[in-house]
């Protein structure tokens, strides 16, 4: 079985359709579809993923389409919301993937933790290495690109390493910087074999992230990090 897209819908929009720059995605629609046999949720969860209430762009169709209220009573931070079950439905069907109507749920219960774990992943980077920058970081936009090997991901399957089944370039913002982050989402080797696990054996996943390398700084963070886990792993054996 197909793991579930981290990014439901981020790389398969219609050069025809208005694409939001803070997401590459086109607006997701809350309709069901004409053969659709389940009803599915409309209501979107908000996340604890922090971003610009207004835009850096200019142009007001580039607004993200899912403003939340601020929080501390700060009018200059909302958070970013997750699709409805219907739009991550809507999104894997405009796709062409053949998507369980009874399963979207808990693949969108999947996506979303996935999206907080990366997030938690990106706070431990910045709280290592950027603990001088007294403002909380947010995400400015984000991207799916599961038909883009980062370098690193190309390098492993090079070397006989598995090929991740997404990709997501997330923007954060770091003290008035942008910063991009990598990440390469990957199944556990063994839920691709459906008779060697259990029915309800709940999905595995792991998911490499880390600064891109789009400057000598982020180079560094991932010498250092790179070193740190060389470090620990020597002396614990």
């Amino acid at each position: 079985m197909r793991p579930p897209s981290a990014s439901a819908g981020g790389d398969g929009a219609s050069r025809s359709e208005s694409v939001n720059p803070l997401n590459m995605m086109p607006a997701l629609s809350q309709q069901p579809t004409a053969d659709q046999r389940v009803v599915l949720p409309v209501e979107r969860t908000v996340s604890s993923i922090p971003r610009p209430a207004q835009s850096p762009l200019t142009d007001p169709a580039a607004r993200a389409a899912h403003d939340a209220p601020a929080y501390s009573g700060q009018q200059t931070t909302s958070f970013w919301e997750y699709p409805s079950p219907q739009q991550f439905y809507n999104a894997l069907r405009r796709k062409g993937w053949e998507t369980p109507e009874d399963k979207i749920e808990v693949m969108v219960a999947i996506h979303n933790f996935l999206n907080e774990a990366c997030w938690d992943e990106i706070q431990r980077w910045e709280r290592k290495y950027h603990c001088d920058c007294k403002e909380p970081i947010q995400l400015v936009k984000f991207q799916g690109r599961p038909h883009q090997l980062t370098p690193k991901a190309r390098l492993l399957r090079w070397f006989g390493g598995a090929t991740p089944f997404d990709r997501h370039d997330w923007t954060i913002d770091r003290c008035g910087k942008q910063v991009r982050y990598v990440m390469d989402y990957y199944s556990n080797d063994d839920d691709d074999d459906d008779d060697a696990m259990p029915q309800r054996a709940p999905p595995r996943f792991n998911v490499d992230v880390r600064p891109a390398l789009d400057s000598p700084g982020a180079a560094f963070d991932r010498l250092r990090e790179g070193l740190s886990d060389a470090w620990a792993w020597a002396f614990s054996q």
